[in-house]
């Protein structure tokens, strides 16, 4: 989930009312005043609209309205066996988040029924209320494979809840840096895959005509199903973005340490490419398999970009940086670009970062390249070796030392960390 922080003044507390249409439609002056209306009423916001014509909607769509359903808060405890400790899948600013089971038949018996997760408010979140009507507004309008999908809400009285469907995979910071027989380590193609999958949910989402800016882009808001499709989640931070005329909206400072934008940082102002520089961060992890931040590391390594920046435009060190656990299965020449790619995207000054449209072509092209390193025949080797000899054959060596003088020159070589 990350470590957020915000402006400590900011500290958003629930409202005393159960109607969904005066807090979340920013646009319809109207407050509903029965459940009835709430739920028609959900989100009426018409500065939020697809670009007719854009190719990235082909793939998905902004709704009207939401189309979610309305849980009870009996129906989730249920689901969730009361919100049991061994049914949590993590836990965040806003609060935990549970596994369940929804199956009217089965009536939420563990491992009957469709999975989902249950996002539920912690009493003393700090992010709370504001992060959850965010959610529901956008992304409960939002549609798009690479967008995890919010099937409904929960608001009774205190209790605050949203429902996703369930992604069997858990999200991408749990396998780059997850420990344990149960993490399973991701091979350079799936890494390839994710970084293109959570490109284009970025660039959906930046190609409406009032443009939104995810400003949370981190690994652990990337999720996976089954197959390794990559997912955004958590729209708690969610903005719309500058209108035609101007270049950034000015908001408080909101996010995780190590992604965000330096701009953002220092001023408040919030570009549509501030995501970018977050996607830069992300597939710099990707490469080395090193979190953005860990105060664990030596001094001048706390922060990953400040520390591997130098790596990165050097195709000679940049080996040096690659994830160990890659074994060194993975085309050189797809790396150096992927950190020529993650240079770009970490550019000091936003105007000159890519488009999320231009990051996924680059990658899509990065992804044709062979995947696995081309290793000499051994046919060729034999014939080496006998040209060789042939030509030699006063310094033969035995195996032996052969062997000796390997082992040496192998120890001379730089580690890879």
């Amino acid at each position: 989930m990350g470590i957020c922080w915000c402006s400590p003044a900011d500290n958003p507390t629930p409202a005393t009312t159960t109607h969904l249409s005066s807090v979340i439609s920013q646009s319809t002056s109207n407050t509903a005043s029965t459940a009835t209306s709430r739920d028609s009423n959900i989100s009426r916001d018409s500065r939020f609209s697809a670009s007719s014509g854009d190719e990235a909607f082909q793939n998905g769509q902004i709704l009207p309205t939401p189309n979610l359903r309305d849980f009870s808060f009996a129906e989730l405890r249920v689901a969730t066996k009361n919100f049991r400790p061994d049914m949590v899948l993590g836990e965040g600013g806003f609060g935990k988040v549970f596994k369940g089971w929804l199956d009217e038949k089965a009536a939420g018996k563990s491992g009957i029924g469709i999975p989902i997760a249950v996002k539920k408010l912690s009493s003393e979140g700090w992010q709370g209320f504001e992060e959850w009507k965010s959610e529901v507004n956008f992304l409960g309008r939002l549609s798009h494979p690479h967008l995890v999908r919010l099937l409904g809400y929960c608001w009774e009285d205190k209790e605050l809840l949203l429902v996703y469907e369930f992604m069997q995979k858990g999200s991408l910071d749990n396998h780059l840096f997850g420990r344990g027989s149960t993490v399973q380590s991701l091979d350079w193609k799936i890494r390839i895959t994710i970084a293109i999958g959570a490109a284009k949910g970025l660039s959906f989402l930046h190609s409406s005509d009032k443009k939104v800016i995810y400003r949370d882009f981190k690994a652990s808001n990337i999720l996976l199903d089954r197959s390794y499709t990559a997912k955004l989640s958590d729209f708690g931070l969610a903005k719309l973005g500058p209108s035609a005329n101007q270049s950034h909206v000015t908001t408080r400072v909101m996010g995780t340490y190590g992604y965000a934008a330096p701009e953002y940082v220092a001023t408040g102002h919030l570009y549509v490419k501030s995501d970018v520089y977050g996607f830069g961060v992300v597939l710099v992890e990707i490469l080395t398999g090193l979190r953005a931040l860990d105060t664990n590391r030596p001094n001048g390594q706390h922060n990953l970009v400040d520390w591997v920046k130098p790596y990165l435009s050097d195709r000679r060190k940049l080996k040096n940086i690659m994830d160990h656990r890659l074994e060194g299965k993975y085309p050189s020449k797809a790396a150096v670009r992927v950190a020529q790619l993650a240079l770009k995207c970490l550019q000091s000054e936003p105007k000159y970062r890519p488009s999320m449209k231009e990051v996924v072509d680059t990658l899509e092209q990065i992804d044709l390249i062979d995947e696995t390193p081309k290793e000499p025949r051994k046919h060729a080797a034999c014939q080496t070796n006998r040209r060789h000899h042939q030509q030699q054959p006063l310094h033969h060596q035995s195996p032996l030392a052969s062997k000796h003088e390997t082992k040496r020159a192998d120890s001379n070589r730089p580690q890879a960390r």
